[in-house]
């Protein structure tokens, strides 16, 4: 089954067919010739990824899914959250969002956070929502390489390793897109293809 992933994010495209595996083919907007930003104006990662889900549906009338995910620091009254991506302006780098963010923990002692990921799915034209979250805290200083995003400063519950010092492979099993995947993976499958 061939499903498109309402994202411009190669990142995201390559961990999720990771975890989804070879039983289905993911689609990017890339291989519909689609380059175009997709708003993303709703203030929830909910509202985001339904919007982002029906402008890909309604353009291409394909079956899809998109997803938003967030980063929600206890300290910072849930932020950045559903404006994790663009944290520290609309040009900005996953760095210069890690700057911001470790600047506005300076000195703070309460370092609980979570990842939050919603996936919208429309199949059939019929609209599903999944959802992934992964406990954890901020560290004071980036550590490792890997992953993307925030990945250099989260520490996952019960793990020694950031999500950037991690295998793609354990990342992938214990993320909030894996845990949102995996939701929608089994979805998919209790339908009879």
């Amino acid at each position: 089954m061939e499903i498109v992933f309402a994202t411009q994010n190669k990142h995201k495209l390559e961990e999720i067919q990771k975890i989804v595996g070879d039983q289905y083919k993911i689609i990017s907007l890339a291989d519909l010739n689609f380059f175009e930003d997709i708003p993303e104006t709703e203030n929830t990662l909910v509202g985001n990824a339904l919007m982002k889900a029906r402008f890909i549906h309604e353009k291409f009338h394909c079956n899809c899914f998109a997803d938003d995910t967030g980063l929600e620091i206890e300290a910072l009254h849930g932020a950045p959250g559903v404006y994790s991506a663009r944290y520290a302006g609309p040009a900005c780098s996953f760095e210069d969002n890690m700057r911001k963010v470790l600047s506005q923990m300076e000195g703070i002692s309460n370092r609980k956070a979570q990842f939050k990921t919603v996936i919208a799915l429309i199949l059939d034209n019929k609209e599903y929502l999944f959802e992934g979250s992964v406990s954890g805290t901020i560290l004071e200083k980036k550590s490792g390489t890997q992953g993307f995003g925030y990945d250099p400063i989260f520490l996952p519950d019960g793990y020694n390793e950031s999500f950037a010092e991690m295998s793609a492979e354990l990342k992938n099993k214990i993320s909030h897109r894996a845990v949102a995947t995996q939701k929608l993976t089994h979805f998919l499958h209790s339908l009879a293809f």
